[in-house]
């Protein structure tokens, strides 16, 4: 099968399209025919090496953990899926002809595979970290780098729940924050100013999504480290504030995700595709930021087999 592979840490020009054995299910997995696989944050910083002291990658390595697609077998003890059926989820080696998930759920009717590739990492993070940060229905939420997949997640999440949010994002991302419902405003110098102008009974708590060095900002803006997480700025703990990175439960996150799109709640909008034979463009695009809505890949239909 065709797959990227990168077997040595540095610039997205590592990734190689390579001719690899398919990957087969163990017990409780299942394999997919990959139709679109989401690019995150995490893809390159591991790829370019910056996160080994957190998430040891072993080379030559594949990439991506977030795909789309259809069934095409079944490992042993699972039943709640069977062959034929278009499932979204998470595994390892995304970025390839085909993948196994270690978590999965149905697509709702209605979600593309290009879409719902960009559901699973983001939308469990978003939903990790808005209850651990605790922030509860009438309070505001200061989301620093609102517009890609997680933050777009964590806006929507956290408005149904009744929740006020400030969102920070490029200029040309205003409208798309607008749009969410959340208040933009635009990050870099004068935020605190910019943040309590249009908070002036203050903010509850705070999420750094974007890992842009705001940490202090955020601190000083709740008045309590404590209420500041960050999924991205692995110094935050240096001002008292907190790190997460681990899913929780990643299962029924995926259940939830397809749910929340079902009841209209969620809606996490593609910013850009790219071909598998142009993985490295698409990670460079995810490195620059400034996306509204997530990076995906689209993966072809396997050649038959001869």
């Amino acid at each position: 099968m065709k797959a990227i592979r990168f077997d040595r840490f540095g610039p997205p020009e590592v990734l190689t399209l390579v001719d690899t054995d398919e990957p087969h299910p163990q017990a409780g997995q299942v394999r997919i025919k990959v139709r679109a696989a989401g690019v995150n944050g995490l893809d390159w910083k591991l790829r370019a090496g910056l996160v080994q002291d957190v998430f040891k990658v072993s080379l030559p390595s594949g990439t991506g953990t977030d795909a789309a697609g259809i069934v095409d077998e079944v490992g042993d003890g699972v039943t709640d899926v069977r062959i034929g059926d278009l499932v979204f989820g998470v595994g390892t080696g995304a970025l390839a002809e085909y993948t196994v998930l270690d978590a999965w759920t149905l697509m709702p009717e209605g979600l593309s595979f290009t879409e719902a590739a960009g559901y699973p990492i983001p939308v469990e993070t978003a939903l990790r970290i808005v209850d651990q940060i605790g922030v509860q229905p009438g309070q505001t939420l200061l989301v620093s780098g609102a517009s890609g997949g997680v933050g777009t997640a964590v806006v929507q999440i956290a408005r149904d729940r009744g929740i006020t949010v400030i969102g920070t994002a490029g200029v040309a991302n205003q409208d798309y924050l607008r749009g969410l419902g959340a208040v933009p405003t635009t990050y870099g110098e004068g935020l605190i100013e910019r943040v309590r102008a249009l908070a002036p009974d203050g903010i509850d708590a705070a999420l750094d999504i974007s890992g842009s060095g705001v940490i202090a900002e955020c601190v000083e803006l709740t008045g309590d480290p404590s209420r500041v997480l960050s999924i991205a700025d692995f110094t935050a703990p240096q001002h008292g504030a907190r790190v997460s990175y681990e899913p929780v439960d990643m299962p029924a996150a995926l259940r939830r995700a397809a749910h929340l799109y079902a009841t209209g709640v969620l809606e996490i909008p593609v910013d850009k595709t790219f071909t598998l034979a142009d993985a490295a463009a698409a990670q460079a695009h995810n490195e620059a930021g400034h996306a509204a809505g997530r990076t995906v890949v689209t993966v072809p239909d396997p050649a038959p087999r001869t």
